[in-house]
């Protein structure tokens, strides 16, 4: 028996409070080592009297990786307290017993020694991890404002294109504002998704507006204050929350604050709003370049226009979180994206954390993180991040063709067991957005492979979002390109239609994909696997092919699929799949 391959830590995503009466705890051990576990569980304080470390409850192995089994239990205790330790059974009969304290032989000697056990000293509901109930249900739809419908022609800048006329680059404009979002929430209604993400609409010179200047208030080319009040209010109507994106990190130059540093230079009110290491500030722009050299300030990458802040700062602590507070009390916003959220201290974040859920208790938190976040999921930053982590291992199955489906589901695996199960079921899960290129043009076009990815991506825990277009085909490069601008015309109908049904699928099975236990079979020869998601009484198989034609047994009900030919047994032909209902 491997002994280096167990692992376990308490308060933390492998022991945690699940709801306030639920702990859930889980164990690492090595990867098809272990024949079975159990757990020894009860209140530290009835130890002597009823001796429950005499019994065992048997826990289920529910993930897997590359190098490492995890086995899982859910358990309660009358007291809201828990003293446990593990019994591990190997395949040869061996038994150890595995403690706060180490591993010993399992021998009642050792089981009777009650200082030995790991603790959760009092289920803490203030310190449980908590999300909103909402989010886990949600359908997201992303929107760069810029580019999704002109509503109104009148606030365009003077030098907007003819809408879709040119490619974007990371100048030119076209006139994208918010009256077109409201004009168009019939069609984001039909279209089924019941969230919006904005990437900003605050006041900046540019046509991303991730260089802000005014955070108080809407970009003049968007519209007014008035005006996105509308929105949310007619958003609210038809049952779709609202997420707006923030930059905390760094501000626009043309803001108030940095112009009033290059004006005074170290006397500056603001100079200690910034990273600056002499004065004046100061850069070598580097020809045909957003980026610069010899920077002797800190910025968002080297980008000379985007001044990082100090958010150490107690001024600028306080100015951020008046903003973040003012958007949610006066116009209440659903949730905030939290744009470069790993450059941001934590400490900062907690204050945020606090702030915000004060203002509102189920506002969603989400940050821009592309790597592992287990620093900002303990509950007490952010709920979730942007789930490019998980989602890489789907696109490098499906798309690339780099792994094998075994390396996808490990890779998925292994994001999952970073965080408590409240923190997955509200992930923000995304194959393409404003900073990546589209997944139609990584399928390098091909409609029925990009219909099976996002379909194997809307029925994994979390929560799934559509980048705008996609739903009708849209393509693009890397940003800008993938900034293009909304296809009105003309539109891919039998395209929209799948995802029609695509997201009345994830609403019908919707407590399914967002809280349902997960169980695999795959063959990497044949690149053919299924999933079966089962939450209560409903269960629900999904069986992909991204291999040769395969059949496959009938399990239940059909209610989804494509490239299938229904007789006997499905006939699934390559990026087929078929969902069934048990």
């Amino acid at each position: 028996m491997n002994y280096a391959g167990i692992y376990h830590r308490p308060e933390s995503e492998f022991a945690f409070l699940y709801t306030k009466d639920l702990m859930r705890i889980r164990l690492q051990t090595g990867r098809n080592e272990i024949k079975s576990v159990g757990l020894i569980s009860g209140d530290f304080y009835t130890f002597a009297e009823e001796k429950w470390y005499q019994t065992k409850q048997e826990m289920n192995k529910t993930y897997t990786t590359d190098t490492h089994d995890y086995w899982e239990i859910e358990v309660t205790a009358p007291n809201h307290r828990l003293a446990y330790a593990f019994c591990i059974t190997g395949y040869d009969g061996t038994q150890i017993f595995y403690t706060d304290q180490g591993i010993f032989e399992y021998e009642e000697d050792r089981l009777s020694r009650d200082y030995l056990y790991f603790r959760m000293p009092y289920f803490q509901e203030i310190d449980r991890f908590k999300v909103p109930d909402w989010v886990a249900k949600t359908v997201w739809y992303q929107i760069f404002p810029e580019r999704f419908y002109n509503g109104d022609s009148s606030n365009d800048p003077e030098d907007a294109l003819a809408w879709g006329s040119e490619k974007p680059t990371r100048e030119n404009f076209f006139g994208g504002d918010l009256q077109g979002v409201i004009e168009k929430l019939d069609y984001l209604e039909d279209l089924g998704v019941n969230g919006l993400y904005l990437c900003p609409i605050f006041t900046s010179p540019s046509n991303h507006k991730y260089d802000t200047v005014d955070y108080y208030e809407i970009d003049p080319h968007f519209g007014n204050k008035q005006l996105f009040r509308e929105l949310v209010e007619k958003a609210h109507e038809r049952g779709i929350r609202v997420m707006l994106d923030a930059v905390f990190n760094h501000l626009g130059a043309s803001s108030h604050q940095w112009q009033d540093v290059i004006l005074h230079g170290q006397e500056s009110a603001y100079a200690d709003w910034f990273h600056i290491d002499s004065f004046p500030p100061s850069y070598t722009a580097i020809p045909d370049s957003e980026y610069a050299k010899n920077l002797n300030y800190d910025t968002f990458s080297f980008n000379p226009h985007m001044p990082k802040l100090n958010t150490a700062n107690p001024e600028v602590q306080k100015y951020l979180l008046e903003i973040a507070t003012y958007w949610i009390r006066e116009f209440d916003i659903d949730g905030w994206r939290l744009d470069v959220a790993n450059e941001v201290d934590h400490h900062f974040w907690k204050k945020f954390h606090e702030a915000v859920l004060q203002q509102k208790e189920d506002l969603y938190i989400l940050g821009e993180i592309w790597h592992s976040s287990q620093r900002w999921l303990q509950g007490d930053e952010f709920h979730a991040v942007m789930n490019y982590a998980f989602t890489d291992s789907i696109k490098a199955f499906f798309v690339e063709q780099t792994i094998s489906i075994s390396q996808m589901i490990f890779g998925m695996n292994r994001q999952q067991l970073l965080y408590r199960d409240q923190t997955n079921e509200v992930s923000f899960n995304l194959l393409d957005s404003h900073d990546t290129p589209r997944i139609l043009t990584l399928c390098q076009g091909n409609k029925d492979l990009m219909k099976a990815v996002l379909t194997f991506m809307f029925i994994q825990k979390g929560t799934p979002c559509l980048y705008y277009g996609t739903e009708v085909g849209m393509e693009g490069e890397m940003d800008p390109d993938c900034r293009r601008c909304m296809i009105w015309e003309g539109q891919d109908e039998e395209l929209r239609t799948f995802f029609k049904q695509l997201i009345a699928l994830r609403k019908q099975f919707s407590e399914v994909f967002s809280y349902g236990t997960m169980t695999w079979h795959y063959d990497d020869d044949k690149k053919a696997f299924s999933l079966t998601r089962s939450y209560k009484e409903k269960a629900v198989i999904a069986t992909f092919n991204e291999g040769d034609s395969f059949e496959v047994e009938k399990a239940g009900r059909r209610v989804f699929g494509q490239n299938y030919h229904e007789a006997e047994e499905y006939q699934l032909s390559p990026h087929g799949f078929v969902i069934q209902e048990q």
